[in-house]
């Protein structure tokens, strides 16, 4: 584990008033799935050390308090208080391994149904030997992927020097179901908070080749060409890994047991465990991209108002592998003012066996996945040479 001093500790209050006040903003049904989770949207950028060392952390705290006028990140409470947000300053000499990376983020320490008595975002500037790592955590109640990575290209683009920001944030619901009051089941606290397990951390790169290849094999194998470079991957980790999970048990004894994987979109596939380990990469890519396909918008609608009629929050251990955020955020457009990000990592909250976090790559193109397994079950997978082949770790 890095050690890291905190050499500092505040809370950063808008400037001024918002310059989007907004009365009442519901979460959606999305949103409300997340109140028992950690506060589980961690991410951070990397950055190459700045010449103005000295003004650092004062610029950065006075372009985040301007940001804080353009969010909607304020407490859900019956009567809000302007937008706040706690922020630290902190200095490691340690290298930015998977395990030196969780000290370099703030730590709320509550779950997302305290959203209304605790902050909503936390700031961590780590200072390093050769770089600036700044890492942001938030509540997944107040923002998802997209709104969290608008935020943080919003600060950053003040930082550098402009007065407003090029995308101003978008408040309406594009689907929307009907307004009911809703009776969500309760949140015990032993539903959410569980010992961390012992689990390993990697990084594997898919260069923007290595994802055409895949891709041609996959449709080339299926008879088709509408497998997507994102199904094609998520086929490609969701068969090698489930093949080295069960890699003591015979097929036969498979037969009846079935994976189920959760994607981002919010389809759920599942497959037989013995067809997804014997078929190829084409048929369990076609099995994704027929559930993507069914995700219609009068699906999403439904899916809604189904659970709004029985809402039902996540819990952990909820699935066995979850491939979560996209590589279409825009996380290396954060340029503060002295160049732009050299890698991008997520936070220890909601880790576990099975999750899988996508991010583009730094060269564009390709895809950088952050896996997290038991340790038995990545070093087998650093072990498989058909496995490992597509990367470049």
């Amino acid at each position: 584990m890095a050690k890291v001093d905190v050499i500092s500790s505040c809370v950063i209050r808008m400037e001024g008033s918002s310059t989007n006040p907004i009365s009442r903003l519901d979460p959606t049904p999305w949103d409300l799935q997340m109140l028992s989770l950690d506060y589980c949207i961690q991410k951070g950028i990397l950055f190459q050390k700045p010449q103005s060392q000295q003004t650092l952390i004062p610029h950065l705290k006075a372009s985040l308090s301007r940001t804080l006028s353009t969010s909607s990140l304020r407490s859900p409470a019956a009567s809000p208080p302007p937008p706040t947000t706690t922020a630290r300053s902190a200095s490691s000499s340690t290298a930015t391994t998977p395990e030196s990376i969780t000290s370099f983020f703030a730590d709320i320490g509550s779950p997302n149904s305290e959203g209304a008595s605790r902050p909503l975002l936390a700031v961590q500037v780590t200072e390093l030997v050769d770089g600036v790592f700044i890492a942001l955590t938030a509540n997944h109640v107040a923002v998802d992927g997209v709104s969290f990575w608008h935020f943080f290209n919003s600060w950053s683009e003040i930082s550098r020097g402009s007065d407003t920001i090029s995308k101003t944030p978008v408040f309406e619901h594009s689907v929307r179901v009907r307004n009911s009051p809703l009776r969500l089941p309760p949140l015990e606290k032993s539903s959410y908070v569980l010992p961390p397990p012992t689990l390993l951390e990697r990084v594997f790169h898919f260069s923007k080749q290595t994802l055409s290849n895949l891709k041609a094999k996959a449709n080339s194998e299926a008879g088709t060409d509408k497998v997507s470079s994102l199904q094609v991957m998520s086929a490609h980790l969701w068969q090698a890994l489930s093949r080295h999970r069960y890699s003591g048990i015979s097929l036969d004894d498979l037969i009846g047991r079935e994976d189920p994987l959760a994607m981002v979109v919010g389809s759920r596939p599942r497959m037989p465990l013995p067809e997804l380990v014997r078929e190829g990469i084409g048929h369990v890519a076609a099995k994704i991209n027929e559930l993507v396909a069914r995700h219609t918008k009068d699906a999403i609608v439904k899916m809604l108002e189904d659970w709004v009629e029985c809402p039902a929050v996540l819990r952990r251990g909820s699935f066995s592998f979850l491939i979560s955020s996209t590589p279409r955020h825009d996380v290396y457009v954060n340029d503060f003012g002295w160049g732009k990000p050299v890698a991008v990592r997520s936070g220890p909250t909601q880790k576990f066996d099975g999750k899988m976090t996508l991010f583009p790559s730094v060269e564009g193109g390709g895809i950088d996945v952050e896996v997290c397994l038991a340790t038995e079950t990545l070093q087998a997978v650093e072990h498989d040479a058909e496995f490992m082949e597509a990367f470049a770790v």
